[in-house]
């Protein structure tokens, strides 16, 4: 049983730039936005066409913002995803976009990226997203960023868009939402509020965990875009203890999995009937 993933077939060799679409410029958004520039350098080294990003959030910065994601008190009332790209795009030359407004069902750049990265953190942004899936062409990879207070994940997966090894096996990465589907359960509700102060803030989430997150994840995804292959395809970080778990390619795991899932539909399928 393979024990590695293979880069989808539809980004081998490309031509044009790796089109990404990062939804969220908050505390995990802004880090990875900001070690992205630093993968389009390597990726233009390695002989490859580089990234063509675009960010999406809707929010503006406040004064708690200020404490711990990369803004400062003069950008307090501006856009999120413009104060940054504008950063971003005068500082490195680049022509990356901004598209201040929430990821919705008609989304602009949902269903011509490559790779989709949340940075989210609510059930509804992220079912919005898995909703986006059924609807649009799918991306060839989902990247989730998510942590609370002292811990956090990320997940790479892929939506919907089956391959299949020679031996018939399917080999598509599962998503954040087949693993962990509470993520964007609605039914659920939001158990996370904003902070009201400086103090707030750094209690609810201690410093450095969106960075330690945005690094590891883009660290696999170099790999990714540079070897052709990867072993695993997330990571679990706790500062409390220092340690970094990997979510390993398991294919044997991953049809278990998917054949719970199928048993449990037809089951629903069946009540529903009844």
């Amino acid at each position: 049983m393979e024990s590695v993933h293979h880069l989808h077939p539809r980004l081998m060799g490309s031509t044009r730039p790796l089109r990404v679409l990062l939804v969220g410029a908050g505390g995990s958004g802004s880090a990875v936005l900001l070690q992205l520039p630093f993968l389009e350098q390597a990726l233009r080294a390695w002989g490859q066409p580089g990234l063509a990003v675009t960010v999406m959030d809707p929010d503006t910065v406040s004064e708690v913002n200020v404490v711990r994601q990369p803004f400062s008190h003069a950008d307090i009332g501006a856009n999120k995803a413009m104060c940054l790209v504008s950063r971003i795009n005068m500082f490195w030359g680049f022509a990356w976009k901004a598209i201040p407004r929430y990821f919705g069902d008609s989304s602009a750049g949902a269903s011509e990226c490559d790779l989709l990265i949340s940075c989210v953190d609510t059930r509804k942004a992220r079912h919005l997203i898995s909703q986006s899936f059924k609807k649009f062409r799918t991306p060839a990879y989902h990247l989730d960023l998510g942590n609370n207070a002292s811990s956090g994940q990320y997940v790479l997966g892929q939506p919907k868009d089956v391959t299949v090894s020679a031996r018939g096996q399917e080999t598509r990465l599962p998503t954040v939402f087949e693993l962990y589907p509470e993520i964007a359960d609605i039914t659920i509700g939001e158990s996370v509020l904003p902070s009201c102060s400086a103090v707030e803030a750094l209690d609810r989430q201690e410093p450095y965990i969106n960075q330690t997150l945005a690094v590891s994840s883009l660290a696999m995804l170099a790999r990714l875009l540079r070897y052709g292959q990867i072993s695993y395809h997330g990571g679990f970080y706790n500062a409390e203890t220092g340690r970094m778990a990997p979510l390993l390619v398991d294919l044997n795991q991953f049809a278990k999995m998917r054949r719970t899932a199928k048993k449990q539909r037809s089951k629903g399928a069946a009540r529903s009937r009844g």
